[in-house]
């Protein structure tokens, strides 16, 4: 089951969560669990995107569409590499207060399943459909990286993207 962050709107932004900056006053921010199937994945992703709009960040641009690439592909990793039966993984967004950068965190309880860096295809010729996703990462992010989840079994792998221009 899905459960918002804030069960009685599940539109408003988190404002509970810990700032990028320590020393700076929060930006917007959006966090919520889902369950660990594709379904789960395809409503973070959908959910992220409206966000983003609302935040400034238009549909349709190349900022956007890169953020909500990379909430796609963290997601379906957590579903896929992450998923422990019974329980969800967690998603959370949040801006930077300058509005220069987004970040995004994927929890998944299972802790033996770390990710690697992604190397570089030697040649075209063995091209799969799967197995790509953190390059694809590495490519559209500023810097990402993962951490133990600090509050239980598991970890959070992260994603900041610079924007070029402050949103709002």
């Amino acid at each position: 089951m899905t459960k918002p962050i804030n069960s009685t709107d599940t539109t408003q932004p988190a404002t509970s969560c810990a700032p990028l900056k320590a020393s700076s006053p929060p930006g917007p921010a959006f966090e919520m669990r889902f369950t660990s199937t594709s379904r789960g994945a395809r409503l973070a992703r959908r959910l992220a995107a409206v966000r983003l709009d609302g935040w400034g960040i238009p549909y349709g641009t190349d900022p956007h569409d890169a953020i909500v690439l990379i909430v796609a592909e963290l997601t379906a990793n957590a579903v896929s590499h992450g998923h422990v039966p019974g329980r969800d993984f967690h998603l959370r967004l949040q801006a930077t207060p300058d509005g220069r950068t987004v970040r995004v965190e994927v929890t998944d309880t299972r802790t033996e399943r770390h990710p690697r860096r992604p190397a570089l295809p030697e040649s075209a010729a063995g091209i799969e459909e799967n197995g790509r996703g953190l390059l694809l990462v590495s490519q559209l992010a500023t810097r990402w990286d993962w951490h133990p989840r600090p509050d239980g079994p598991g970890k959070t792998v992260w994603a900041e993207c610079a924007l070029s221009s402050r949103v709002w």
